[in-house]
């Protein structure tokens, strides 16, 4: 189902709860939402008003790859970027890493999987950005 985008900073800076496999119908929200959003890349579930660490991002080819509980592990090459974000009006300055090790799960057959990965480029910034979203650091 597609949800509206929610902007109320009480909030987005709340830290998210621990995701389950029950918050498997989050994620497809998540999906669905950030689908009909032109120029959207990801979208974290407090950003649709449900405080779980459950989040979504678009690869290249617009595929959506869900997150459960993302944590950062390890970083490397930091930098400073202006981000943009779909709840904030105004970018934000942040610290980035160009390459980061990611401990996240999965669903897979109604339950949920530990997974670990490295992301880089773009897509590590998409990451990162949702982390601090299920962490509920405004970005």
């Amino acid at each position: 189902m597609v949800r509206d985008l929610v902007r109320d900073e009480a909030v987005l800076s709340k830290r998210c709860q621990r995701a389950t496999a029950e918050d498997a119908a989050v994620a497809q929200d998540l999906v669905d939402t950030v689908a009909t959003i032109d120029d959207a890349a990801c979208l974290a579930a407090n950003q649709i008003g449900v405080c779980k660490a459950v989040c979504v991002y678009l690869d290249d080819e617009r595929n959506p790859h869900v997150l459960y509980n993302p944590r950062l592990m390890m970083g490397l090459k930091a930098f400073r970027v202006e981000e943009g974000c779909l709840t904030r009006d105004e970018p934000s300055k942040v610290t980035r890493y160009t390459k980061v090790k990611v401990a996240y799960e999965e669903l897979q057959d109604g339950k949920l999987v530990e997974r670990k990965r490295d992301f880089t480029g773009w897509t590590a910034e998409m990451v990162q950005h949702m982390i601090d979203h299920c962490n509920g650091k405004l970005v």
